[in-house]
């Protein structure tokens, strides 16, 4: 485990160096309001610096700065600026919360996605896991506000459609609550239920963001009976990695999705596993064309949008053809991830209650995990990352934009076909997530 800040243990963290010299002019994170839950975050909280020329948007790291050695969280929250939704366009967002939603909604992701009622419909009894670190005391009741405004069943302890455990799988005893995380919770968990309405929520919470925690609640999950895991966190490769692929990740017959980052072009992990799906970022905007969206490269500045890359560590999988890297290329597919054309979340511990417009990778992870979900359940011996790459005709192929350099271009540029930052494409119904 490193010890110290290095820009390898950085990348580890999710943050850039740019970002670290804006939390020493910023301070520590904007304290909650006065009616916000007694709860304090351990670290400052990264503010981005630039903004997103086109929309001029805003936005703040969701989770504290990661200690040496953790993951960070990949949910970036809109503070300010303007959105382009369906929903309201050139909208003015503001830190405070809101008591209706600016960012995108189930509807509109399904339709964005291809995703009909009657396919979200196909979801029923089956369960996603979501895996995040710390607590959200407020979770179910927030994800029931979420559902509630947008006219999705009940998700609920009591009617057995949501369950949190701790990574021992203890419904009581539960990790130390964090506001930041908690931010982190609600994107995930709304998320799924925008995209599987009638899945069932499993939420692991691992005791802190350590790889070996946050494993850890990996495979609690699935002993837990999950067959779609999703992940929003990452960092830096490190040597360790092969060893986290075996001990965490290697679940044949359960579909595993990670956030491929936040940070702009760059492997990290545990995207770069071969045993996940690691899933990129893109803006999502309306178009006149027979799709009626078009989707680019999300890419905000050279420290802020998708992850892509090479990894150093973890070997290319057989059905990954691609020739400008000799190991395991990030990304597999993508989705929605650029706050500027940010999802609605609902939130309420440790900031003021309402509506906040989300981006990041945090969001593109489990909209893949719920369009695996209602694709069905992955055969028990498969490899579900392998499913797209078999029918790519099924994705919308995403072919502009770029999220940096790189020496391979397509690592970090769009091109049609296969490319690092949105990989094979975007969700065009469920047939490219099928066995």
């Amino acid at each position: 485990m490193r010890t110290t800040l290095t820009p390898a243990s950085l990348r580890r963290a999710g943050l850039s160096l740019t970002a670290v010299a804006a939390l020493a002019l910023a301070g520590f994170a904007i304290a909650p309001s006065a009616d916000a839950q007694p709860v304090a975050r351990t670290a400052a909280t990264a503010r981005n610096v630039a903004v997103n020329a086109d929309q001029a948007v805003h936005t703040a790291r969701a989770c504290a700065l990661p200690k040496a050695g953790e993951m960070a969280c990949k949910a970036l929250r809109v503070t300010s600026g303007t959105v382009h939704t369906t929903n309201v366009r050139g909208t003015t967002i503001t830190p405070n919360a809101a008591a209706a939603p600016t960012g995108y909604g189930p509807s509109d992701l399904q339709k964005a996605y291809g995703l009909t009622s009657a396919a979200a419909a196909n979801g029923a009894g089956r369960t996603i896991a979501i895996v995040d670190a710390y607590d959200d005391p407020n979770a179910e009741a927030d994800l029931g506000v979420y559902r509630a405004h947008y006219g999705l069943p009940a998700c609920t302890t009591a009617n057995g459609c949501f369950k949190k455990v701790s990574q021992t799988g203890s419904t009581t005893a539960l990790p130390t609550a964090d506001a930041g995380w908690s931010e982190e919770i609600s994107l995930d968990l709304d998320m799924a239920s925008a995209i599987c309405p009638k899945c069932k929520i499993l939420l692991v919470e691992a005791k802190t963001p350590s790889m070996a925690n946050l494993g850890t609640a990996v495979n609690r999950a699935v002993t837990l009976g999950a067959k779609y895991v999703s992940n929003s966190y990452g960092g830096g490769e490190s040597s360790s990695d092969a060893s986290y692929d075996s001990s965490y990740f290697n679940h044949p017959g359960v579909a595993i999705t990670v956030s491929a980052g936040d940070s702009a072009y760059g492997a990290e992990y545990p995207a770069a596993s071969k045993y996940v799906t690691s899933v990129g970022g893109t803006a999502l905007k309306t178009a006149s064309n027979a799709r009626g969206w078009t989707e680019t490269v999300w890419s905000t500045n050279s420290t802020e949008g998708t992850g892509s890359g090479c990894s150093a560590y973890d070997a290319k999988q057989s059905w990954q053809q691609d020739t400008g890297c000799a190991k395991r290329t990030i990304s597999d597919v993508s989705a929605v991830a650029d706050p500027a054309t940010g999802v609605a979340i609902y939130d309420s511990y440790g900031i003021a209650a309402g509506y906040y417009t989300f981006g990041g990778t945090s969001a593109s992870a489990p909209i893949i995990a719920g369009v695996y979900a209602i694709a069905g359940a992955p055969s028990s011996g498969s490899y579900p990352t392998s499913f797209p790459y078999a029918h790519t005709s099924a994705l919308n192929d995403v072919t502009s934009g770029s999220n940096g350099s790189c020496s391979g271009s397509y690592l970090c540029t769009a091109k049609a076909g296969y490319d690092g930052p949105t990989g094979l494409g975007t969700p065009n119904g469920t047939s490219a997530f099928t066995g």
